[in-house]
């Protein structure tokens, strides 16, 4: 049975995005990293927000712009969107409520990872109790404001358990 992760890349202050969605900052470290080269075959399916879905791309103006982990991927998408665009978008499904995103997308998965891609779905993944890993690659730049990891505003701690740290700095972060 598919796994759901939760995988970003995130400023050392905490944020995954810039004001505004903004994840421009990321093309400076984008690049090899094994965990995540690891990862890519693992995953069967995305499931995304649709500020995810419809925002920044890190790769703008590079090879792989508009696709999955910069066109390392390619497979089945789900977007949590209330409003769904116009036009059909090959590979993507456009799905309302998170109970039929969450059961659609596992279906899908298969034995492999559901990717989670967008703080709000991770947040309600958490809530419906089906998020069973989160990979964060921690990056060497400071943000001070925008979207973070998580929102967990109703006060309840929740307890999750270290799998694994590893060190990896890309090229371009050792300048």
């Amino acid at each position: 049975m598919a796994k759901f992760l939760y995988s970003a890349a995130m400023s050392l202050d905490g944020f995954i995005a810039g004001p505004g969605g903004d994840v421009s900052w990321m093309a400076d470290y984008l690049g090899p990293n094994p965990v995540v080269d690891e990862l890519i075959p693992q995953t069967g399916a995305i499931l995304a927000g649709n500020r995810t879905f419809a925002g920044d791309d890190p790769y703008k103006g590079q090879p792989g712009e508009g696709e999955v982990f910069g066109g390392g991927w390619d497979g089945p998408q789900f977007v949590l969107a209330h409003h769904p665009p116009a036009d059909e978008v090959q590979g993507v499904s456009f799905v309302g409520d998170i109970g039929t995103a969450i059961a659609e997308s596992r279906a899908a998965a298969g034995d492999k990872y559901v990717n989670v891609l967008g703080a709000s779905v991770a947040a309600q993944c958490l809530e419906s109790g089906v998020l069973d890993e989160v990979l964060v690659s921690v990056t060497p730049v400071l943000l001070g404001d925008g979207t973070r990891l998580f929102e967990h505003r109703d006060g309840k701690t929740v307890r999750l358990e270290q799998i694994s740290v590893s060190a990896h700095l890309p090229r371009s972060a050792t300048r």
